[in-house]
């Protein structure tokens, strides 16, 4: 029988669908959302809208102002890109490193997590990045989630008792439009998702920044259409 588990829910589909997996496998979910001064700050809104669809047992927000060290356009230092030049779909220039990504964040997120899992009991800590179709953060990568799964076996009083919470990336080979297509199995609401960097005023997706790129590709390979687009919200 599944125990616990503690999901990262940012509000995009990638963590929305990892939840719903999760859940489906029978575990119970607890929810972390981490506001850490992100400049598309409405995805907190979609977590709650994605917490309270999935019936997760407790939803925690955390705050963690980020925005002191700054680093990245998604802490507000420069302009989001936007039309970046794609090849096959994907950003031409797919080996750099973008302007969004935040320094450490999945490194902070996790240690966040897992600090919560062990409070919990919870033997799994899901997140919901995947290694192929991405923007270049180095912390989405198999060796990353490989590295942070070894270190909770030496960092918490659990991993040292020979418990250590297992770290769970269960969309990490899957390609956008695969996870599209597993979340719509699913029975995942992708309406409730949010994944623009720079939304409008309205929070409708700009369709331009490299999330909303990925996304479109996404639902067009998996050939839905994506109900964040035709909803009036």
């Amino acid at each position: 029988m599944a125990g616990r588990a503690v999901v990262l829910l940012s509000g995009g589909l990638d963590s929305a669908t990892a939840a719903a997996l999760a859940r489906r496998e029978g575990w119970t979910v607890y929810a972390l959302t981490v506001r850490y001064g992100q400049v598309h700050s409405c995805e907190i809104d979609a977590a709650r809208r994605v917490a309270s669809a999935l019936g997760v047992e407790r939803h925690v927000e955390l705050d963690i102002d980020l925005q002191a060290f700054g680093g990245s356009s998604l802490l507000g230092d420069g302009e989001i890109p936007k039309d970046r030049a794609l090849e096959h779909g994907e950003p031409a220039d797919r080996g750099a490193i973008p302007s969004t990504y935040v320094p450490a964040r999945n490194t902070i997120l996790l240690s966040l997590a897992m600090a919560w899992a062990e409070v919990l009991g919870a033997e799994r800590l899901v997140i919901g990045v995947n290694a192929m179709d991405y923007s270049g953060y180095p912390d989405c990568r198999p060796e990353f989630i490989a590295a942070f799964d070894y270190l909770s076996s030496l960092a918490t009083r659990v991993g040292v008792e020979g418990q250590p919470v297992r770290i769970w990336a269960p969309l990490q080979d899957l390609s956008k439009a695969a996870i599209i297509r597993l979340g719509q199995e699913l029975g995942v609401d992708y309406g409730l998702t949010h994944s623009c960097y720079d939304p409008g005023p309205d929070g409708r997706p700009c369709g331009r920044c490299d999330s909303c790129r990925l996304r479109a590709k996404g639902f067009h390979e998996a050939g839905l259409a994506d109900p964040l687009l035709s909803a009036s919200r």
